[in-house]
């Protein structure tokens, strides 16, 4: 899953941003943070991943902000940055990250991160309020419908197939473990359709000539929805989907009965819940 927080300011996840903070030219700031991310780093792998376990890097944060407290650069808002993914990414902090980015914007309001600030902000409410939906998507919930068209124009939703069992399939052309999964899917509507299987595939593609060349392609005779705005797919931030494969399994009163399967699990699923003739 990749994180909006760090999308909005054009990086990714804590462990993947660091290279690209860190490859501008060196100064004094940045030395001293690249030998505190190399401590964390180690710790992480380690599988020491709580407030408790990187307290003395925390400290740490604070002595080189303090030690560069006069400066206000780019490099020395960056140390206030890591800080702040530490709490977003690692300790799930959602709190205290937004806390320290709020500072960022106040104490470092002209640097590239103090201008990007509210960005960061929006996303982190946006990714809460994806959190919130997700928990609420659990087994033996209705899965909230949708009325939409599909890629053809045709009218698209959960209702349209009540009383089949439905997989609802978050995916894209892009997406490595959505293709590598892809034979599993396929291999399971082709045995189960005539029996009361169906998928709805969410695509967060961009392309839609791509999409279609793929799914004709791949034999996936299945509807799609597609609206060309890829992670801001309308669908797929109605439902809070953050990562992709994401799938849920519906009954045929649209009730969730499986998040996420895959391989036999899937097939298994699906076979157990078609009405037995």
């Amino acid at each position: 899953m990749k994180s909006k927080i760090i999308a909005a300011v054009g990086a990714c996840l804590l462990m993947c941003a660091l290279p690209c903070a860190l490859a501008a030219e060196s100064s004094t700031a940045q030395d001293d943070l690249k030998a505190l991310v190399t401590k964390i780093k180690g710790k992480l792998q380690e599988g020491k991943n709580t407030e408790k376990d990187l307290e003395p890097e925390l400290k740490e944060f604070d002595a080189l902000m303090a030690q560069h407290k006069d400066e206000k650069t780019d490099d020395v808002a960056q140390i206030l940055f890591m800080k702040a993914q530490l709490y977003l990414e690692v300790f799930d902090n959602t709190e205290k990250g937004t806390e320290l980015v709020k500072q960022i914007k106040t104490d470092f309001p002209d640097t590239k991160l103090g201008k990007s600030a509210d960005d960061v902000l929006d996303s982190i409410k946006k990714q809460q309020e994806s959190k919130k939906v997700q928990k609420a998507l659990v087994k033996g919930a209705v899965f909230p419908d949708f009325d939409e068209k599909d890629v053809a124009g045709k009218p698209l939703s959960v209702a349209k197939y009540k009383g089949k069992v439905v997989l609802i399939d978050f995916w894209a052309t892009w997406c490595g473990p959505c293709v590598h999964e892809l034979p599993n899917v396929i291999k399971a509507y082709e045995k189960n359709h005539s029996k009361g299987f169906e998928i709805i595939g969410i695509s967060l593609d961009q392309d839609k000539d791509k999409l279609t060349n793929f799914t004709k392609d791949k034999n996936m005779a299945w509807e799609q929805y597609f609206d060309g705005k890829g992670w801001g797919n309308k669908l797929a931030v109605k439902y809070g989907v953050q990562s992709i494969p994401a799938t849920y399994l519906l009954d045929g009163e649209g009730k969730i009965i499986g998040k996420d399967l895959r391989g036999d699990a899937l097939a298994d699923a699906v076979e157990k819940a078609l009405p037995k003739n």
